[in-house]
């Protein structure tokens, strides 16, 4: 099982790759950063990523169906990426002119405080094989 090195260095090997890290979307910080930064330094980018990602997973548009768009104590969701106490938000997908940005959430083994973040060339990447080894990558990560 890859730990998050390896795991960045194997997210870099598909077509297009211009950058990838792990990011604590709870607290906004990089725990691994490989490549281009998309926005000025790593940092910056990991905490701008973990703004974009609490959005999503806390938004009630993405519940579940038949979720309440509540946590479990009855008020807004508070930094789960469970959505109505149904099925997890898996991935996001943010397309730019001239890329695609893919967060997939990391699974409940860290509480779901983890993503990892691809950045990929538009012209050269293909984003249906990154999504499909984005997933297999997130589920074997191991935090080392």
């Amino acid at each position: 099982m890859p730990g998050i090195d390896e795991c960045l260095l194997e997210a870099m090997t598909l077509p297009g790759a211009r950058g990838a890290a792990v990011v604590d979307w709870t607290s906004g910080l990089a725990l691994g950063a490989v490549g281009e930064p998309s926005c000025g330094d790593h940092e910056t980018t990991a905490a701008r990523t973990a703004e974009l990602a609490r959005t999503a997973a806390e938004h009630i548009a993405f519940a579940a169906p038949g979720g309440s768009g509540r946590g479990s104590d009855g008020g807004e969701f508070a930094g789960e990426p469970e959505t109505g106490g149904g099925e997890p938000v898996e991935d996001l997908i943010v397309t730019t002119r001239d890329g695609y940005h893919l967060l997939r959430f990391v699974g409940q083994v860290f509480d779901g405080g983890l993503l990892v973040h691809l950045w990929l060339d538009r012209d050269d990447g293909n984003l249906a094989l990154a999504r499909i080894r984005l997933r297999h990558l997130s589920e074997r990560l191991v935090l080392g």
